[in-house]
């Protein structure tokens, strides 16, 4: 049985923050646990000293294996920080059993999605055979998440619950990290089997924005890379529509740059949206842009603008759903991917806390729980039984003890 510790600080020492922060942690658990085998989730914000994370942590835990990526902020159970130097773990040890397989790759791009995911989750699937969730981290600038999906589906199956995110830094959208193998990885993925036969996993989703104005037409396209809208270079074209000069770097846009898809019947309901909604990290010298899923000709696309009604109301509907999926089961530990978009660039502290406040008071109940989570660039999270990609948008995933 896998059992779960976090915890997070803004400690400026790298070394001395992951430290820390798995002392905090692991507190709870067996003095032995620290020279025990086990895996460390880390997410960090971009000012830290990466390779001073995986020093500090391996003499602390020698024998943890630690995976990880960046972000715009971190959100613990101790709060949300956005800080430079913000750092939250997620120690999952084992019991008798080790219950976990991880693999990664280097070299993840839009073209190679689907095979990397694939080899990936071959190799899951070849060392832990009964895995029943996976979780992915991977970079948010390149990848195609959804034939990354599709990749991962080949081998698993669509049953197969996929969560996690993409990784981000600091809203400049120019590079973002990866932890694993003792690594720091620019456009890297890992992926997480779980296999504890005791948890499974209970997923909530929302975005609230609306779009505004009127549709406009993909009119020529390559995969996830969109060359012309409405006949015009794609990133020129969407910048006039946001009085913004043509040659604007995506990073600026992405608070207000929001792009909405419309959803197929009958996944509309349990979103609270008709809209999927998606955010452009990657511009070309010749005006295309990519989205981080394929965006085939034809394809509509509106604007979109947020809520803040509608995202406090749709939260609350959203902790009601994952409650009532819960039910009176216990919950083990919550992962959580926010977008990036959704921190201090669209809130201020205390509307931004109220928000965290507001997800995390219906499960913990007044009992803080083992949390990690982040600001990144993207979520991946089940709606309605399918495995799909989100942007701008809040998932949080419940581990729950059969």
């Amino acid at each position: 049985m896998l059992n779960f510790y976090s915890a997070s600080n803004g400690q400026v020492n790298s070394k001395k923050a992951i430290q820390q922060c798995l002392t905090a942690a692991l507190g709870e658990a067996p003095p032995s646990t620290f020279q025990d085998k086990m895996l460390i989730v880390v997410h960090s914000t971009i000012g830290h000293d990466f390779d001073e994370i995986i020093a500090g942590a391996r003499e602390v835990c020698p024998q943890a294996e630690l995976v990880g990526c960046t972000c715009a902020g971190v959100i613990g159970k101790e709060g949300a920080n956005e800080s430079m130097r913000a750092l939250g773990v997620m120690a999952v040890v084992p019991g008798e059993a080790q219950e976990y397989h991880v693999t990664s790759c280097d070299n993840i791009r839009g073209h190679n999605s689907y095979e990397e995911a694939r080899k990936m989750a071959l190799e899951l699937k070849a060392n832990q055979a009964d895995i029943n969730m996976i979780q992915l981290l991977a970079s948010g600038i390149d990848i195609a998440a959804d034939r990354a999906i599709e990749g991962i589906e080949s081998v698993f199956g669509a049953d197969m619950p996929i969560f996690g995110g993409t990784s981000s830094d600091n809203m400049r959208a120019i590079s973002s990290y990866q932890f694993a193998d003792g690594k720091v990885l620019e456009r890297g993925a890992i992926m997480i089997g779980y296999s504890d036969p005791t948890l499974t996993v209970e997923m909530g989703v929302h975005h609230g924005s609306v779009p505004i104005g009127q549709p406009f037409s993909v009119t020529r396209s390559e995969g996830n890379r969109v060359i012309e809208i409405e006949g015009e270079p794609a990133w020129p074209y969407l910048m006039s529509k946001l009085d913004f000069p043509a040659d604007t770097h995506p990073g600026p846009c992405i608070p207000v740059a929001g792009m909405a898809e419309l959803l197929p019947d009958g996944f509309r309901e349990p979103y609270d949206n008709d809209h999927i909604l998606r955010v452009i990290v990657k511009v070309d010298e010749d005006g295309s842009f990519y989205m981080p899923v394929d965006c085939p000709q034809g394809t509509r696309l509106w604007i979109v603008e947020r809520d803040e009604e509608l995202i406090f109301a749709g939260l609350d509907r959203m902790m009601d759903r994952l409650t009532a999926q819960i039910g009176d089961r216990e919950v083990a530990a919550v992962f959580h991917t926010d977008c990036a978009a959704r921190g201090r660039a669209m809130f201020d502290a205390i509307v931004k806390d109220e928000i965290i406040e507001n997800m995390q008071q219906p499960l913990t109940k007044g009992t803080p729980l083992p949390w990690l989570g982040m600001y990144g660039f993207g979520e991946f999270t089940r709606l309605k039984g399918k495995n799909l990609f989100h942007n701008y948008t809040t998932s949080i995933y419940a581990l729950i003890r059969q």
